[in-house]
């Protein structure tokens, strides 16, 4: 095989063919911001001169390891077990795309079969898929399956799902003629009323994420019955590792269950890549984005896998495909294959309990600091939404944190501008109680 590069005369060519006049024209939908960016290397530099470049500017970041980071919102910093990795490492798994002859891999086919049984274990849904993307992609997806189930055209998600979640799902329907409508929230969580005056019957779905935006505990199983009340489907968005306590979608009738899976077994490593948890009832599994490895027999009767169902634009016609997501998170859904295997049920509630009592014990000593309070008085997982004093600058307070080793709270007016002196603060199994009581310490020293 050899690569040979395109002529300016053939580029023309196709760009007249798809019907624009230049490359700029093509990826006009790419923010300026983004086309700008460069990886502002010099010119010339040798192959020792570019690694020497490389590890400079890698020394620049701090990780986990090198500080207290109470940062969540999304991206949380778990303890993996070590066998994830050794066995993860394998030579095996160094190609984990399934081949267009799929059956010849039976290895990665049972993969993604163990993958897909413990993530319906999981969540107590019926069908999984193979993954997707990442939690924002999967539930951008949910809101696309909802609209075609229903062949209704508005579909309603909390002010309290995840800022970035909601705006993967008005890309994903920027082109449709569909509404997405935003639910407000009232004392950290989904307003009841405001999404019983907004349930009508051109409804095709409701999305409300657990916990929420905020760390606070939604009323999904209030929400599940009012959007089947008015024949619309009810999506839940979830942390996977709240779910060893916390009741799973399908106790409360979800009919599309979504999450981001990285925290089962994979590194936050700067925010990606992510794992999509993409879960229906079985009353959906021909509409399922993605593809599903199912479990048979040879003529022999011998034990065997396929892939049972692939709805994606590759393998049938375009037109009829559910989705254009081409490929699935092969290796990170074998990550948390591992880590799900490796814990089991016992060990998934043990650290959904540490989880819960070190994010309480760090929520009562930070509220013990007369300028700190509780944002919300509601029950939460291992977030949690303090509110400063009004005199008290968030970035300005983290910035002298981080002085001393620490990232405090995530500031919540960038995405909620009326909360000017709110911040997310996030605890995990891997923060210890002299950390905790380190911080507070800190805090009480700086204002």
């Amino acid at each position: 095989m050899w690569y040979s590069q395109n002529t300016d005369a053939q580029l023309q060519e196709m760009l007249r063919a798809i019907g624009v006049r230049s490359f700029a024209e093509l990826i006009r939908s790419v923010p300026e911001t983004l086309q700008r960016r460069t990886l502002d290397v010099p010119d010339g530099l040798a192959e020792a001169q570019v690694i020497e470049l490389g590890e400079q500017l890698a020394a620049r970041n701090r990780s986990v390891k090198d500080v207290i980071s109470f940062l969540g919102a999304g991206s949380y910093h778990h303890l993996i077990p070590t066998v994830v990795d050794a066995i993860a490492a394998r030579g095996e798994w160094l190609t984990p795309y399934t081949p267009y002859q799929a059956e010849a891999s039976q290895g990665t086919l049972q993969a993604i079969y163990e993958f897909q049984t413990m993530i319906c274990e999981l969540m107590q849904m019926e069908v999984s898929n193979a993954s997707m993307y990442d939690g924002a992609s999967a539930a951008a997806e949910a809101a696309v399956l909802s609209l075609r189930a229903t062949e209704r055209p508005r579909f309603l998600v909390s002010e309290a799902v995840h800022p970035h979640v909601r705006q993967t799902m008005s890309t994903y329907l920027s082109d449709a003629s569909a509404m997405l409508q935003v639910i407000p929230t009232v004392n950290g969580v989904t307003d009841v009323e405001a999404l019983d005056k907004a349930l009508k019957d051109d409804v095709a779905g409701v999305l409300l994420q657990q916990p929420n935006v905020f760390g606070c505990l939604e009323p999904m199983a209030q929400a599940a019955q009012r959007a089947h009340r008015v024949g619309g489907l009810f999506v839940a968005s979830v942390y996977p590792v709240s779910l060893g306590l916390l009741q799973p979608p399908g106790a409360y009738g979800a009919d599309i269950a979504v999450a981001e899976g990285r925290c089962l077994g994979s590194p936050i490593s700067f925010g990606g890549p992510g794992l999509g948890l993409f879960t229906t009832t079985q009353a959906l599994v021909r509409r399922i984005p993605g593809r599903l490895a199912g479990c048979t027999v040879d003529q022999s009767g011998r034990r065997g896998f396929t892939l049972t169902l692939q709805t994606r634009e590759q393998h049938i016609r375009r037109e009829k495909a559910t989705s254009n997501i081409c490929t699935n998170e092969g290796w990170l859904a074998l990550r948390a294959t591992i880590f799900l295997s490796v814990l089991g049920s016992h060990g998934m509630r043990e650290l959904a309990q540490l989880n819960l009592e070190k994010a309480h014990y760090a929520q009562r000593r930070l509220s013990e600091i007369p300028w700190i309070a509780p944002a919300f008085d509601q029950p939460f997982f291992n977030e949690f939404t303090l509110q400063y004093d009004e005199k008290v600058n968030v970035v300005r307070l983290n910035r002298r944190l981080a002085a001393k080793g620490v990232v405090g709270g995530l500031p919540l007016a960038q995405w909620y501008p009326h909360m000017p002196h709110a911040a997310l603060w996030c605890v995990t199994e891997t923060m210890t109680k002299d950390a905790i009581d380190r911080t507070v310490g800190a805090l009480k020293a700086l204002v």
